[in-house]
């Protein structure tokens, strides 16, 4: 007797949409309330509920998940999409850093893919960085 096994993605790993949506609530408050990511802050508009909204359905479909952000977004990348935002290494590392906190503080259940989530959005954010 065979057993199939069907591959789970990060997506489903990571808690679905419900655990995106709460890590990127507490990387925008973090952004918001923490004196360390005030060049962070700077970089975006007063107002982050857009952002509040697009950022989960983009790593929602980054992820495996639905591809909703793709679907209104077509054509678009998100390292384009940054680059008038004139990246830097403090500001890079700091969106890196705020992003690994919210992951940590969230605390989804499956470490593991927590961890491999943060370490490869650390890699991308630092990757922004322009000389």
């Amino acid at each position: 007797m065979t057993i199939e096994t069907q591959a789970v993605s990060p997506y489903d790993r990571i808690g679905g949409l419900t655990v995106l949506r709460q890590i990127t609530d507490r990387f925008y408050t973090l952004m918001e309330t923490e004196p360390g990511f005030a060049e962070l802050r700077a970089m975006h508009s007063f107002d982050l509920a857009p952002m509040r909204e697009s950022l989960p359905l983009f790593l929602a479909g980054w992820s495996g998940g639905p591809r909703t952000w793709w679907d209104a977004n077509p054509g678009k990348c998100m390292v384009s999409m940054h680059t008038r935002f004139g990246i830097n290494k403090a500001t890079a590392n700091q969106w890196a850093d705020a992003m690994r906190q919210a992951i940590t503080d969230v605390a989804p259940e499956d470490a593991a893919i927590a961890e491999a989530l943060a370490d490869v959005l650390d890699r991308m954010a630092r990757g922004m960085a322009k000389a």
